[in-house]
Order: structure tokens, then sequence, then C-alpha cells
């Protein structure tokens, strides 16, 4: 078993491009490696080229290095999640799990790179070859977030699990907080 977690889209190219000051593949993506290692399954975080204006193609170019078959894990937050769905949708993969932390769907109007990135239509065969599918939302979340969720779910299923105060998912939103049990629960949770 293997796990790939995909982080999401920053704003900003220059703070982006630095690992000091980059926050998208932070928060509690290396909490969750780290305790997935701890439990000896494989994970990686691979880094998506230029994700302030995220590609579909240059991302799947990326993502296609990885190790995914039907006992692969895949995580998505925020943009990641739409990418994963829509890579399973094109590419009829199965997996074990995928799991979507604050999934995004909804452009913004000004953007014709991020139109190009979240306008597709999600193939409901997806739910046939995943054994299972989480969805990740917040109480607190911002209706665009909660709109999204909620595509996902309609087009998918699985699991709609709605947690108090997360927002999305960020650092700051959880409260300063690198650790997201209730995400290694569902991982490591095979019921």
């Amino acid at each position: 078993m293997n796990c790939i977690i995909v982080h999401g889209c920053p704003d900003e190219r220059e703070k982006s491009m630095n690992p000091k000051t980059r926050t998208y593949d932070k928060h509690w993506m290396p909490w969750a490696k780290r305790e997935l290692e701890k439990k000896r399954i494989k994970t990686s975080m691979p880094l998506m080229p230029e994700p302030w204006k995220p590609d579909y193609e240059n991302w799947k170019k990326e993502f296609e290095k990885q190790n995914i078959d039907e006992n692969t894990i895949l995580i998505g937050h925020s943009c990641g999640c739409a990418f994963l769905v829509r890579w399973i949708g094109d590419t009829k993969k199965k997996i074990y799990k995928l799991i979507l932390v604050a999934p995004w769907k909804i452009p913004d109007e000004n953007s014709e790179i991020k139109k190009k990135f979240y306008n597709y239509k999600i193939d409901s065969t997806i739910k046939n070859r995943v054994n299972k599918i989480i969805i990740f939302t917040a109480d607190n979340e911002e209706d665009d977030g909660k709109k999204s969720a909620e595509i996902f779910h309609k087009a998918l299923n699985g699991k709609l699990i709605e947690l108090k105060n997360k927002g999305h998912y960020t650092f700051h939103d959880m409260g300063d907080t690198e650790k997201f049990p209730e995400l290694l629960e569902v991982i490591l949770n095979d019921k």
C-alpha cells in the first residue's frame, strides 16, 4: 500500500517558489506523511509544476512519475482534489481510496487558467473504480468551497465529513496546528 498527497494551488508565484515561505505543501501534509511512514505506508508528496498557474497536462506528467495501482490511496487538498478527480476520470485507473480535503471545483471568474483547470465533467464511473471515497469539508469553509464539496459528493457519493472550525484546512484555519488525526483515521480505517 502507498499514499500520494497532492497539494493545492497558491495565489502568489514568488512566495511559492521558496521552500521556506511556501505554504501550499505544508500544514497537515508533512505531519500526515510522517505518521503514515511510522505505520510503514510509503507516502509521497510530489511538487506539482507552477501551482500558482495550474496546468492539467503539466501536473499529469509530474504525477504519473508516481507508482499508482489498486492499492494506492490518493489524497488531495483544494485544487489538488480537482486534479485527482479529473486524472482518475481520464485514466480510468483503479485505486484503493480517494480522500478529498477541502475540495475546490469553482474557478475564479477572472482567471482563464483556473477555468481551464476546474471546468471539466466529473466521470461518474470513478465510484466504480475506487473502494472508498471520503470528502472533508468544514462548517466554516468558504461558500464556494462548500459548493465544491457538494459537487464532488453528488457526482462521486462517498462519505462527506464536515468538521468544526477547520476552514479550508490550512495551518491557520486549523488553529495553528499541523495535526489532522481525523485524516489519519480514515486512511488507516478499512471499515
